[in-house]
């Protein structure tokens, strides 16, 4: 049998990646990305503005400070903002850029690959913004029948 390349080897990984297969590590990245903050995170930072009637709530992805970024999260610690933040960056999605300034500056941004991230979790964000009076209504019935 032939030795492979570490090239090789990454391509023959690629195509054997099966999320279905509990030792599958892109399991543990979809575990990742479907978690709330990081859906928010990427779009705060992908310039999804709040929603507003007769808007689309869309600009111009940005780079934001983490005191932007934490205003911006309703409700997120500063230790789950500052975790979620390192494994996006651990992950290619999230820029870190450190400013010798005085107070020092750090900002965040996509990456190419947290772009295309975004993309996807946008249209999951307006979705669920969207169809949230069906679920509830949803809910509202089947807790009628079972409860």
């Amino acid at each position: 049998m032939p030795t492979l390349t570490a090239a090789q080897k990454r391509a023959q990984a690629r195509s054997d990646y099966d999320a279905f297969l509990a030792v599958c590590p892109s399991r543990r990245l979809l575990d990742r990305i479907s978690d709330k903050w990081v859906a928010l995170i990427l779009a705060a930072l992908g310039g999804d503005g709040p929603h507003r009637p007769g808007g689309d709530g869309v600009g111009e992805p940005r780079a934001m400070r983490y005191s932007e970024l934490s205003r911006r999260l309703a409700g997120v610690s500063q230790k789950m903002l500052t975790q979620t933040l390192r494994s996006l960056e651990r992950d290619g999605l999230v820029t870190r850029t450190v400013t010798p300034t005085v107070p020092v500056t750090v900002t965040y941004e996509l990456t190419d690959l947290g772009l295309s991230l975004h993309d996807l979790m946008r249209g999951i964000k307006e979705w669920a913004e969207a169809h949230m009076d069906e679920v509830l209504d949803n809910r509202e019935e089947y807790d009628g029948r079972v409860g």
